[in-house]
């Protein structure tokens, strides 16, 4: 007696010969594995562009004096004014800021000083500057650019008037430092997920088509759902042997942060798992609304280069200009790279990530919507 056809035994035929053909193609390694450790190298120990100081500025801070126009001005220091002050020591703590600044006034008008009796007298400001030992080296920088700006301005006082203009007074707190690694290879490791879904998806489907294997399976009782979804499962495993070969890549060779290690290597894993569904979706449309082969690189590229470039994958979005920053927050790009650092480097569960993860999900539902519409199986 025959047994029953099994749609779960093609769909796992499917999910192998596919993988064994991604393991044969040259472009599926490049685009997963050697792209992004060579960006890695290039961007996290070559270096590249140029350095952003990012300095909170505490609440209550004094703004109307030339010390603080004079930072604003510098083109070095990135202001950050729009955040609570136990936002600002969180930021600090984590590296994500460099340092907090106060500046206060010490003396009712300036710059006229008045003497007070048995004391001494106070420079019209004090600028007090909180650095984090994350980011020693950006410390430095805005230490160097203060005590610049502090030493011109007090030598032009100490002619007309006693007291200097400020005095800077700084201390620092301790905490684990943020290495370029732990920028870089998170988003390297997007754009690794974000190649294999759409580039890779995209490709596949319409060859099957052109080719007429996808009319082939149509004269076998294997289901259309089993074609699409052992493709998937053979894309999602390779994607997810590259992450953990990247990631492990990253700890024992450049020092990347896994702040709970093996728990932390599994949520990563997770959202590399949710990373590369929702980019498949880009991919189905891709293979959906491409003619032919030479039409899909400039589909594919539509999709994929605004994303590499503006989701924080090679350098923070806060080097754009203001109006554009907007636009690079809600790419789906940015809300995997976010959530990935924050895993990695500050030790968030998924939980504590479900604002990205529902953002991130929220553009799967509506480019799988879109993927129904525009796929073809002829």
């Amino acid at each position: 007696m025959n047994k029953p056809y099994s749609n779960f035994n093609a769909t796992l035929a499917i999910a192998k010969a596919s993988f064994r053909s991604i393991l044969r193609s040259p472009s599926a390694v490049i685009f997963t594995l050697l792209f992004p450790l060579i960006f890695i190298l290039v961007f996290g120990f070559i270096g590249g562009g140029g350095i952003t100081v990012d300095v909170g500025v505490a609440k209550g801070s004094d703004l109307n004096n030339p010390i603080y126009k004079a930072l604003q001005s510098s083109g070095v220091i990135h202001l950050v004014t729009n955040e609570s002050a136990e936002q600002m020591n969180k930021d600090l703590a984590k590296g994500h800021l460099d340092a907090i600044l106060n500046i206060t006034k010490n003396i009712t008008s300036w710059p006229v000083y008045a003497p007070v009796q048995g004391k001494s007298q106070l420079p019209p400001f004090t600028v007090n500057v909180q650095y984090t030992s994350a980011s020693q080296e950006k410390g430095k920088i805005l230490n160097s650019l203060v005590s610049g700006i502090l030493f011109k301005m007090n030598s032009a006082m100490a002619k007309n008037t006693p007291p200097a203009l400020a005095e800077l007074k700084e201390t620092t707190v301790t905490v684990r430092a943020y290495k370029t690694i732990d920028f870089i290879l998170p988003g390297q490791l997007g754009f690794s997920l974000l190649s294999t879904g759409v580039f890779g998806t995209a490709f596949v489907f319409l060859s099957l088509r052109q080719t007429l294997v996808i009319k082939r399976f149509f004269a076998t009782p294997v289901k259309r759902y089993s074609i699409v979804v052992g493709e998937a499962l053979a894309r999602i495993t390779f994607a997810l042997i590259g992450a953990s070969f990247i990631l492990l890549i990253g700890r024992f060779a450049f020092g990347f942060t896994l702040i709970h290690g093996f728990v932390t290597f599994i949520n990563m894993l997770i959202l590399s798992f949710i990373g590369v569904v929702v980019f498949m979706g880009f991919g189905f449309t891709v293979s959906g609304i491409a003619k032919n082969e030479s039409t899909v690189p400039p589909i594919a590229n539509l999709v994929t280069l605004p994303q590499f470039l503006l989701s924080g994958t090679f350098f923070s979005i806060t080097v754009f200009p203001t109006w554009l920053q907007p636009i690079c927050k809600i790419l789906p790009l940015t809300f995997l790279n976010d959530a990935m650092r924050q895993v990695a480097f500050e030790g968030a569960n998924l939980w504590d990530v479900s604002h990205q993860l529902f953002y991130l999900l929220l553009w799967g539902v509506g480019i799988y919507a879109v993927a129904v519409k525009a796929f073809k199986w002829e």
